[in-house]
């Protein structure tokens, strides 16, 4: 009898937790894709078994792959969108890394990213965020050994490509060669991660003196972890004439950033190598790169993900030359224009990322105590003329809103104007030409 009691008490724990995980399943299924619910999200995946994962999976599928047939529980997927991005053509002139619309993001406090000290380079190389490509195919401007597809997600008209995993599988980017400074922005999306995802599950970003599909003799890069059930760091390695100098592994905790459309700067100057995570520098090694311009290639490398559950995206990826001091060119030039001062599309709401330059200005501004601005902004043609012009005048008001309230500059000290698509200094049929004509210029007054 006491043996039977025990087993009774089992059967009805085992019950218990069967209906623990069918509830938990169908509250973690419903709020999938919901930035507020990241966190307890990696708490359910913890409790629920197989049954969850293949659930999730389905979800998956219908979001992400164009086609599909549904999630298998009745449920309609979500639409793609079968039209080249138009979100510009009512936006005058967007953003030169546009609105990343993967799930429900809260838009973080600019004032986060008050001492972000990052600045893009001024002369754009390369940008790409597939506006031109069709959902389905392979992205014009980049090359592969392997294969990849342009998608959307959900409603939105943002366009990410798709990545594979797999051993010397590489994306390049149509980017041209690589000067001694310049800078690299994207980024990036993931989903299908749980506590089963590797540890060793990274995407890696090389540059490397090779322009097809090998690491190459003279190369360095930077792992950028996914890994959710424990805190992996961010990895750097190089290679000069084929002999490892560098390879270390620093700190870092990025399970949430990495479920929330991180944006990633990187500057390369010279030798010295610096990566941010949003508003967070986490790598800065002074002689990662050998000298010269050597690395001319820009790659994108996925290892160790599980092939049709991880999926990993990149967007908006921007190489610029230059990334250099801002502050001496102003002080010694009285002017400068920048393409680093980003909005979100069709608006005069600074994205974050802007910080960096608009940090440097404070700078300038109270070390020349009697220095006045004027701030211009431009965009690009999309749009009406009208529009376009009130766009950019309300853009300029934005920078300088943020240096009186965030650095505290005196608001007498700086005059806006607003200029539209008047003055183009690339052209607008193309996306760098675009790129280029959304800016901001600072003129001393």
């Amino acid at each position: 009898m006491e043996k039977l009691g025990k087993t009774i008490k089992i059967v009805g724990i085992f019950f218990l937790l069967f209906g623990f995980v069918q509830t938990t399943n169908a509250q973690f299924l419903k709020k999938l894709g919901k930035r507020a619910e990241k966190a307890a999200e990696r708490a359910v995946e913890r409790r629920v078994d197989k049954e969850t994962t293949e659930k999730t999976d389905q979800v998956l599928d219908s979001i992400l792959e164009p086609g599909s047939k549904g999630n298998g529980q009745g449920g309609n997927p979500i639409p793609q969108s079968t039209e080249p991005n138009t979100s510009g053509s009512s936006s005058g002139g967007g953003t030169s890394d546009g609105n990343s619309g993967m799930g429900q993001t809260a838009e973080k406090s600019i004032t986060v990213y008050s001492k972000f000290d990052f600045v893009p380079g001024d002369k754009i190389m390369f940008f790409d965020d597939f506006a031109n490509d069709f959902i389905g195919d392979f992205p014009s401007k980049w090359n592969t050994n392997a294969g990849g597809e342009i998608i959307t997600m959900g409603d939105s008209p943002q366009k990410w490509l798709e990545l594979k995993s797999g051993y010397n599988i590489y994306y390049v980017p149509d980017v041209p060669k690589l000067p001694e400074e310049y800078t690299i922005e994207f980024d990036i999306g993931a989903v299908g991660l749980d506590r089963q995802t590797s540890s060793t599950a990274q995407l890696r970003v090389t540059l490397s003196d090779d322009d097809k599909f090998k690491e190459g003799t003279n190369y360095a890069y930077a792992e950028i972890p996914f890994c959710q059930y424990a805190a992996i760091g961010v990895t750097v390695e190089n290679r000069i004439n084929g002999k490892r100098e560098i390879r270390s592994t620093v700190k870092a905790d990025l399970r949430d950033e990495i479920l929330d459309m991180p944006h990633v700067s990187i500057a390369a100057n010279k030798q010295r190598f610096r990566l941010w995570i949003n508003e967070v520098k986490y790598l800065d090694v002074p002689r990662l790169l050998p000298a010269g311009a050597v690395l001319h290639t820009v790659k994108f490398h996925m290892n160790n993900f599980k092939d049709g559950k991880e999926k990993v995206f990149i967007t908006n990826l921007k190489v610029a030359e230059g990334g250099v001091d801002l502050r001496r060119k102003l002080i010694s030039e009285g002017k400068i224009s920048t393409n680093a001062i980003l909005f979100e599309s069709g608006s005069a709401n600074l994205k974050p990322q802007s910080m960096g330059v608009i940090r440097q200005i404070s700078q300038v501004l109270q070390q020349e105590a009697s220095m006045k601005l004027k701030i211009v902004g431009h965009t690009d043609a999309d749009g009406n003329d009208a529009s376009n012009m009130e766009l950019s005048k309300k853009r300029a008001d934005a920078v300088k809103n943020a240096l009186v309230s965030v650095y505290n500059v005196s608001s007498d000290r700086l005059m806006t104007e607003g200029k539209g698509e008047t003055e183009p200094v690339g052209d607008n049929g193309t996306a760098d030409g675009k790129a280029q004509n959304r800016r901001v210029e600072f003129i001393k007054q």
